[in-house]
């Protein structure tokens, strides 16, 4: 196929199409080009059945290339572009995320969209770029799926409009940072950090880009009539009419219904175990050959029968798994300081859910370095999030964190973000970690709180507390829904969506969506946010009952640090020639020093004192000296016409001869000697700067 374009007017600017001249060996690939930002994105589907048993195998890539910007990777040993940054794994995961709930679960070739991105302007974001792409890919490709989606970025200016897709100083600006995607007529996925935005304007927020996406599906859908290639029968993982029927026989026999139904997760699972034995018995009495398959099958049938029960229950009696109404949260209990070392502790749990976030605090020169495709950056607040695998009560090796643990870690870490103290005020670098010691949902939000108590515990300045919660919703086939508070585990499994908010008393400070259904309405949006906003300022009541205020003093183990502004132009007099002399500072007090170039220096000490000597010093490095000071200077150097004396460290004056005594000195020898420490006034500077002192007026000064 030649190469073919089309192009649609989207946020002020043109979005450009194009296949038939890249990766024409994949089943369908596509560049989109916005601004000068290019991507290119290939679909292709295997035509065997994965080896990958109990789920559809849907991989979803996002690569960075540092080309795209004309950069190179900074590292001095390593030039190829190895693990992809948090960055990427992030965008890959908003991809997965839209793309995923449109193809049929029961699917089971192996299906992979690569993401690459060929161009990058700096004012044009890839992620939302990178998700036309990939629906634009899957919809000419030969892989069967129900797209087209497409995604748009929509930021808020100050007087409270609405900007569509956004360029970066834009963004800066913004109190808002939403990325929505969806099809033509529902919403499936969302990302947002805000800046305590109103869930009234959130709302409003949706409706704006959810115009967006319907006009770019369409494009899409379009140019799939003109150029898509026919669908593939998918590959699915289905047995006999009859026997998937026999199976749903045995696990309503055996009482399935009830078994899906306990305040307590483990006895849920040891009951579903002892229904999945008996299906397994039934198969290995009764079949001899494909054993296995079966068993996969009859697990697919299992998921799809405890759906439907679930679905039922909740829709018809708003009968939830664990007993509880469909607004009510589950138990909650915060504390704080519980060990005795670390900076600052958050414990919080909810019901079978609990993350203990630490937190440690460290010197300006701490700040994690980020070297992106984009920009290098400095990030002075970091959160990670650590998911073991006793959490769940399973057994699995410990390795680095997946794409799951960066997304839930970045989630928490963009609640906490707008609530924050300026550098200015609290120069600290913020390292919180949380481990999650429990889970039976909601894990991300249970670190959001924790992180709040864990900040205040420390004694960091936050502007108000943030609080976070999982919401869900059963959809039934006729459209009706409802809306579930505080989801666990099983209710996010087989329920139909996973909203998670996060924000203080005034708004909204970090959202994240997905769908295992086709989409959802701006109805439901409404519904959820609206009782989203109910719950967390429940459990926000929780967390200040606990620790209503940051603690004044912060632990005896952190850091002090010390601010100072030195005139830029003396950097150089604390630094020295090769650091000589900021080096010795730091030898001789232990301290570690920050200076950055608008002449802003940090102290960092757990001792004060050392702390207060390495102020002082920097402080006679950089004293810029007037007329009318006293100083006890020492003689450095005897000239015939006066003496030169170091005043300061590195700063040095001229006492003339005359200037020496009262009476007539004959000799500057017969006064002072190499070594000497005299008081001396300044008695003026010159044009030339120049300093003149005078021994005689400190003298008579001191008398």
């Amino acid at each position: 196929m030649a190469q073919k374009k089309w192009t649609l007017q989207i946020g002020g600017r043109e979005l450009e199409i194009a296949t038939g001249l890249l990766a024409k060996q994949a089943s369908g690939s596509v560049t989109v080009r916005y601004g000068d930002t290019v991507v290119l994105a290939a679909a292709t589907m295997s035509n065997s059945l994965s080896k990958f048993g109990g789920y559809f195998p849907l991989m979803v890539d996002f690569e960075e290339r540092y080309y795209a910007a004309g950069k190179i990777k900074g590292s001095r040993f390593i030039k190829r572009e190895g693990r992809p940054s948090d960055d990427a794994v992030l965008t890959g995961r908003v991809i997965d995320r839209t793309v995923r709930p449109l193809f049929n679960s029961r699917m089971r070739n192996e299906v992979q969209v690569i993401v690459t991105v060929l161009s990058i302007d700096g004012e044009n974001e890839p992620d939302t770029i990178s998700v036309i792409a990939a629906s634009a890919a899957l919809a000419i490709s030969n892989i069967p799926w129900n797209g087209p989606v497409a995604a748009v970025r929509v930021a808020q200016a100050e007087n409270g409009d609405f900007i569509l897709n956004p360029v970066n100083s834009e963004l800066a600006e913004s109190k808002l940072d939403l990325v929505i995607s969806g099809t033509k007529d529902k919403i499936n996925m969302l990302e947002a950090g805000a800046k305590e935005v109103p869930e009234e304007q959130i709302a409003k927020a949706f409706a704006f880009g959810q115009e967006a996406i319907t006009k770019i599906a369409t494009f899409i859908e379009d140019i799939a009539k003109e150029v898509g290639k026919e669908k593939t029968a998918a590959i699915l993982l289905q047995g006999t009419p009859e026997f998937e029927a026999k199976v749903k026989e045995i696990l309503l026999a055996e009482n399935l219904a009830e078994a899906l139904y306990d305040a307590s997760k483990m006895v849920i699972e040891e009951k579903t175990k002892l229904i999945k034995e008996k299906v397994n018995a039934y198969i290995s009495e009764n079949f001899t050959e494909n054993v296995d398959k079966l068993k996969e099958i009859a697990e697919q049938v299992f998921e799809e029968t405890s759906d439907e029960i679930v679905h039922q229950n909740i829709l018809d009696k708003e009968q939830r798994p664990d007993g509880r109404k469909l607004d009510q949260l589950r138990q909650i209990d915060c504390q704080v300081g519980i060990l005795p070392r670390t900076h600052g502790t958050g414990l919080f749990t909810r019901g079978e859910t609990q993350a203990l976030t630490v937190t440690t605090l460290g010197s300006p020169g701490d700040e994690q370095v980020i070297d992106t495709m984009e920009v290098d950056m400095k990030k002075r607040y970091i959160h990670h999030y650590n998911f073991p695998p006793y959490s769940v009560g399973e057994v699995r090796p410990m390795r680095g964190p997946g794409r799951r643990e960066v997304g839930h870690g970045a989630l928490a870490e963009k609640a906490l973000i707008p609530v924050l103290p300026a550098k200015e005020i609290f120069p600290y670098t913020i390292l919180l970690v949380s481990e999650v010691l429990e889970s039976n949902g909601s894990s991300s939000m249970a670190s959001t709180c924790g992180s709040t108590l864990s900040l205040m515990d420390a004694g960091v300045p936050i502007i108000r507390p943030v609080s976070g919660i999982a919401m869900g919703i059963i959809v039934g086939t006729d459209g009706k829904f409802k809306v579930l508070t505080d989801i666990q585990g099983m209710e996010d499994h087989y329920g139909d969506m996973d909203f998670k908010a996060a924000g203080t008393t005034q708004g909204i400070t970090a959202l994240q969506m997905d769908v295992k259904v086709q989409g959802v309405t701006l109805e439901m949006l409404e519904a959820v946010l609206a009782q989203s906003k109910i719950n967390r300022l429940e459990i926000m009541e929780k967390i200040v009952a606990t620790i209503p205020t940051p603690r004044v003093e912060m632990s005896q183990y952190a850091p002090r640090i010390i601010i100072m502004h030195i005139n830029p132009e003396k950097i150089r007099n604390v630094i020295g020639t090769g650091g000589k002399i900021i080096n010795a500072i730091i030898d001789e007090t232990g301290v570690q020093i920050d200076i950055e170039d608008d002449g802003s220096v940090f102290i960092t000490s757990p001792d004060a004192l050392a702390a207060k000597k390495a102020q002082e010093w920097i402080d006679n490095l950089t004293h810029e000296v007037k007329a009318g000071e006293i100083f006890q200077a020492k003689i450095i150097k005897i000239m015939t016409f006066g003496a030169f004396a170091e005043i300061l460290p590195g700063q040095e004056g001229l006492i003339h001869i005359s200037e020496l005594a009262d009476a007539r000195v004959e000799k500057v020898e017969d006064v002072v000697a190499v070594g000497d420490i005299v008081p001396v006034k300044v008695k003026e500077i010159d044009a030339q700067g120049r300093i003149n002192l005078s021994m005689k007026a400190a003298m008579k000064k001191v008398e």
